[in-house]
């Protein structure tokens, strides 16, 4: 698989919004070790601590520190590198921040999408481009039966309905600006991925459950748990990627067959609660112990998502290739390299996403 994808990206010019971000360093990370020229765009990291800085970031792009709603920052951007590729991953990605900031989140989200299109249709070259939303992009029945692309999409918080009003925004500029019909004509393609929640080594969020629980145990105190019952479809943040990266793959091999949404997850029967998470994650560590504190008066969050992904499978030939218990155990381990050693954390991240895509090499 780093072969397939290197002579897909090598000295390709790729545009990553949100690269100093956790997705979008990891993504960075992937693209430096596939020879691509990475030009990124997004906030400086929000946090002290961050994967960005832990891989230099800086080493591996043209780093363009700015709003995704500056949108004469970014149509600047993007003209001046003329891209062969974008990734948009920059947005405002956090459920209980969305209840603080709600019109932020919808103006980062839905607006700030609409000024990477609008930047992308003024390109007078061939260009292809994969926007990354949520798996919450769906209206949430709470039920057993797991989400389908052609599903009906909503969302309850404000972050969740800004994902939704950003993929209608996607769906108005394909339909407007880059429809597959006229491709000769503009010569660029956007599909879509959606994906759910996501761990892995480097995330210091605030109200996620996997950077809360290694802030907790590096520190040696117990880990609060506020929702253990609500069950979530895991997968390390290496899968979505690689899906992501298979789709602009796609589209550069067959614009006009690939501009769609593609839903990536973790094998329908993989997703388990919060609970036991906590429980592997303490095991991994080895040594831990977590109480819960549920608030009847927190922000409602959803209590149960699973995505369908048998397009993905079928149509992009991509498939999970670790279980939850996989994912939690890497994403442990590099938290355990990194309190032990900061200075490892760098190469070990590298390690990390090699042996990930080599052993597709078995399955792919």
């Amino acid at each position: 698989m780093l072969q397939k994808l290197t002579e897909v990206y090598k000295g390709k010019k790729v545009f990553l919004t949100g690269h100093t971000g956790f997705k979008g360093s990891w993504l960075l990370k992937i693209f430096s070790l596939l020879g691509a020229e990475v030009k990124g765009y997004a906030l400086a990291p929000q946090n002290e601590l961050n994967l960005y800085s832990v891989i230099s970031g800086d080493a591996s792009c043209q780093s363009v520190i700015a709003d995704l709603r500056n949108r004469e920052a970014l149509n600047e951007a993007v003209a001046s590198f003329q891209p062969d590729f974008i990734f948009h991953l920059a947005a405002q990605p956090l459920v209980r921040l969305s209840y603080e900031i709600p019109s932020e989140t919808f103006e980062v989200n839905a607006i700030g999408t609409a000024n990477v299109l609008d930047a992308m249709a003024k390109l007078n070259k061939p260009c292809n481009a994969v926007l990354i939303t949520t798996d919450k992009v769906y209206h949430n029945n709470e039920w057993a039966y797991p989400y389908r692309e052609t599903d009906r999409l909503g969302g309850y918080d404000p972050y969740s309905a800004s994902k939704a009003c950003t993929e209608l925004v996607i769906d108005s500029y394909r339909n407007s600006f880059f429809n597959t019909k006229a491709y000769d004509k503009h010569q660029k393609a956007i599909a879509v991925g959606r994906a759910g929640n996501v761990i892995g080594g480097g995330d210091w969020s605030k109200d996620r459950l996997i950077p809360d629980i290694a802030r907790a145990l590096s520190a040696g105190k117990d880990i609060e748990v506020r929702n253990p019952a609500s069950v979530r479809p895991w997968q390390h943040v290496l899968e979505p990627l690689l899906g992501y990266l298979l789709l602009g793959a796609k589209l550069a091999e067959s614009p006009q067959a690939y501009s769609q949404a593609y839903n990536f997850g973790p094998d329908v029967n993989d997703a388990f609660p919060v609970k036991r998470m906590v429980e592997l994650a303490i095991e991994c560590w080895g040594s831990g112990s977590y109480y819960t504190n549920v608030d009847p008066n927190q922000p409602h969050e959803a209590g149960l998502l699973k995505l369908d992904i048998s397009k993905a499978i079928d149509e992009l030939k991509w498939k999970p290739l670790f279980n939850a218990t996989k994912a939690v155990q890497y994403t442990i381990d590099w938290y355990k390299v990194f309190y032990t050693d900061k200075d490892e954390a760098a190469a070990y991240t590298e390690e990390q996403i090699l042996a990930f895509l080599n052993s597709t090499d078995d399955g792919q």
